[in-house]
């Protein structure tokens, strides 16, 4: 079953951009088991504040499992503990999703198709 948690930082408008430049840099959570893919986006459509998601997709919620125990991951947080969010950061919410269908577009059968 795959897991899919996501993350949605709000912040200050015009800085959306140092967000997205945080989290498109590679670190150890790239080289877990298990890591899928990370998908940073911007909405659009956000007018009082920008808006950052995350989506970090798992092969299963036992991988997600393993990298909240990882020396990496308790590490990453020992190094935080004290330390404040920049200022233009207004609110994070973070929610974990287990997937029960995906359903393949068109467009990806096509180009499977293309790809043999």
């Amino acid at each position: 079953m795959m897991l899919i948690q996501k993350r949605t930082i709000s912040v200050k408008p015009g800085y959306a951009d140092q967000v997205v430049e945080r989290f498109s840099k590679e670190g150890a959570l790239d080289a877990r088991k298990g890591l899928i893919d990370i998908t940073v986006m911007v909405n659009k459509r956000a007018r009082e504040v920008d808006e950052v998601a995350l989506l970090i997709r798992w092969e299963s919620e036992e991988a997600w499992k393993a990298w909240e125990k990882s020396p990496e991951h308790i590490q990453g947080h020992r190094d935080a503990r004290g330390k404040q969010p920049p200022e233009y950061v207004i609110s994070t919410v973070v929610s974990m999703y287990e997937v029960k269908k995906v359903r393949v577009g068109k467009a990806a059968r096509a180009k499977d198709r293309t790809d043999v």
